[in-house]
């Protein structure tokens, strides 16, 4: 563990996705939050279990929708957010957000995604005014979030070979496209490669042990560490209708590559 100097100390928050407290997503949790807290930082827990998180979004979010209206999410997010009139859950949810330097999701992959309750806090929390939308400044650049850093931490049943380049899952790095490039890179946080700890259905003591020492050096580098070199949307390399401009990329690159900068 590195101890944070007073100049150094951040602001942490956990979100914790396992609806098991005794589960190893629970203790890598709980290892995350001591040892940050241990290290000088800052740190608050959004455990959505715990907390009986509802994971749909409906009409319940918007205390002022009239029943008999049509609800429009995405406009009712905007002026519900803008307003200051979200409920209360999502509020507190949003201001933990602010409050924050940085981020850590901590989950189970189910289905090669997160599960529906983090799903659902993303859903609800990261509002059309709050996380994108013309109210804030535009996606996959120093958006809305900027300044903050994201740290995925996930257990996967599988083993590491199959979420290699050839493994029949795909790349890690792809699965979780949607959360590291959709979620942060999209509202400006700046993420960094994630933590996985594969063949997680039966861990002995000694491998949760070396987990826990390879978990605390990516804790320690939350900061420092180098993030995912994600292109910028208003760095020149796209055109007006959001395509990678011919000839930016390093011969050869294709898909989901295609939107990381060649050497960064």
């Amino acid at each position: 563990m590195i101890e944070a100097t007073p100049q150094q100390r951040k602001k942490i928050l956990v979100v914790s996705a396992h609806p098991e407290p005794r589960s190893l997503n629970a203790a890598l949790a709980t290892f995350a939050v001591e040892h940050l807290r241990a290290a000088g930082h800052e740190v608050r827990v959004s455990d959505l279990y715990a907390m009986k998180w509802k994971a749909e979004v409906d009409a319940d979010d918007f205390p002022g929708h009239v029943a008999d209206r049509r609800l429009d999410v995405l406009a009712a997010h905007e002026q519900a957010t803008l307003a200051g009139r979200l409920s209360p859950d999502v509020a507190a949810e949003q201001e933990k957000v602010r409050w924050s330097d940085a981020v850590v999701l901590q989950f189970p992959m189910w289905w090669f995604s997160v599960p529906a309750i983090l799903k659902g806090w993303i859903d609800r929390v990261f509002t059309n005014g709050f996380a994108h939308g013309p109210a804030v400044p535009p996606p996959y650049s120093e958006g809305a979030l900027a300044g903050r850093r994201a740290l995925v931490s996930v257990t996967i049943g599988a083993r590491e070979s199959a979420f290699s380049d050839r493994g029949i899952h795909g790349r890690l790095a792809d699965v979780l496209h949607p959360v590291q490039h959709g979620l942060f890179w999209f509202t400006g946080m700046t993420p960094l490669e994630p933590f996985a700890m594969y063949d997680a259905v039966d861990v002995s003591q000694d491998r949760f042990a070396a987990a826990q020492r390879e978990y605390g050096r990516r804790l320690d580098g939350l900061f420092t560490d180098e993030p995912v070199p994600f292109r910028s949307l208003v760095g020149g390399d796209y055109d007006h209708d959001m395509r990678l401009l011919p000839g930016v990329e390093a011969a050869g690159t294709s898909g989901l590559d295609l939107h990381v900068r060649p050497g960064g």
